[in-house]
């Protein structure tokens, strides 16, 4: 039988805590599940992710079924107030199931430190038919992962996916930030644009059908909001985690390609080249 070995919810802030406070324990949580996973270790490992700096600067977790455990029990008030409130949140399901289990989460927060999104991306293959891979808080996607490269760089890379971009910042790449999926650019991410006054933004999405459209609709807005735009081009098929894993070394191959990327705009491109990091 499973028991909890990670650090327990403190019952007496569980059910009164403010959303902030919650999610944030949440996070914590799933950060100690994942530093005593050696399963969710080896798979952040196997897509080529071996930084500790970045699961500590990150705080990437793994949803390992021992949560509910971890609580007061579901028949008792409190332990239904608890888990009445991550429900609210999204943490668990009306059908009373966690929503990331089996998931390795990457929280997002925004530049107070508040968690706004999550990503979870399962590890392990072959599941159920129709059991989705990757997983999102409930509702609309919140946030800017990584918002902080947008205060210090002017130029960004655009990752279509949280996995890539990681690839990208562990290739010492570290002014990059990521969509939520082909169709994840989101007002969030507009905003963030305009306030930190980015200037041109590389995009770095899959080179698949759906992932070349949605570069081309979405270099076409950013151009309309004044940012120079350049397409990142991968090996047809191929999306930046497996071309680093497979095209050593990662930094140098990334390089290459944000060297080379393609200029979207009309005309001649600007004369500035990739910046060197």
């Amino acid at each position: 039988m499973k028991q909890c070995t990670v650090r327990k919810l403190p019952a007496p802030v569980t059910a009164e805590a403010g959303d902030r406070e919650l999610l944030l324990k949440i996070v914590g949580f799933y950060q100690d599940a994942f530093n005593q996973s050696p399963e969710a270790q080896r798979y952040l490992e196997s897509r080529g992710l071996k930084s500790s700096e970045m699961v500590e600067r990150f705080r990437l977790g793994f949803a390992n079924r021992t949560l509910g455990l971890c609580l007061p029990a579901k028949n008792r008030a409190d332990g239904a107030a608890v888990r009445g409130r991550l429900e609210e949140l999204g943490i668990y399901r009306k059908s009373g199931h966690e929503h990331f289990n089996g998931s390795l989460v990457i929280p997002v927060f925004n530049l107070a430190g508040e968690v706004v999104e999550m990503y979870g991306r399962k590890i392990t293959p072959n599941l159920r038919a129709g059991t989705p891979d990757h997983l999102y808080l409930p509702g609309e996607h919140r946030g800017v992962w990584n918002e902080e490269a947008l205060i210090a760089s002017k130029d960004i890379i655009l990752c279509e996916a949280l996995i890539d971009a990681l690839t990208f910042w562990c290739a010492g790449y570290r002014n990059v930030t990521a969509s939520y999926g082909v169709n994840g650019f989101t007002a969030d991410h507009r905003a963030a644009f305009e306030k930190h006054g980015t200037k041109r933004v590389y995009i770095a999405y899959d080179h698949d059908e759906a992932g070349n459209k949605a570069a081309a609709k979405l270099a076409e807005e950013l151009m309309g909001m004044g940012v120079e735009c350049f397409r990142v081009e991968f090996p047809k098929g191929m999306d930046a985690n497996e071309y680093a894993r497979v095209t050593q070394p990662a930094a140098k191959a990334l390089g290459v390609l944000l060297t080379g990327a393609a200029w979207l705009g009309k005309g001649q491109p600007p004369r500035s080249a990739w910046p060197c990091r």
